[in-house]
């Protein structure tokens, strides 16, 4: 995918000589950057609510059509439970 990008002269020029001294060119010094700002981002805000429920999805495969709703009424039971013995 082709994303083009302003730059200030400056940057840019900083860009070029960045690349050069690491023997990159500065699209492959671009991903290189892109890529480790995504990582630092993703570790600063934490997991998304999809990658904390990952092992939760597509059970509909299991062949238990109800999982989802087994799985709340449970986790409701369980904590009644707990809340009753803490009384």
């Amino acid at each position: 995918m082709l994303t083009s990008v302003k730059l200030p002269a400056e940057l840019r020029a900083e860009l070029e000589t960045a690349a050069r001294r690491l023997g990159l060119t500065k699209s492959a010094f671009i991903r290189r950057a892109l890529s480790a700002e995504i990582a630092h981002a993703k570790a600063e805000v934490g997991p998304t609510p999809y990658e904390l429920g990952r092992d939760l999805f597509g059970k509909a495969r299991s062949g238990r059509p109800n999982l989802s709703a087994t799985r709340a009424r449970n986790l409701i039971a369980n904590a009644t439970r707990a809340a009753r013995s803490h009384r």
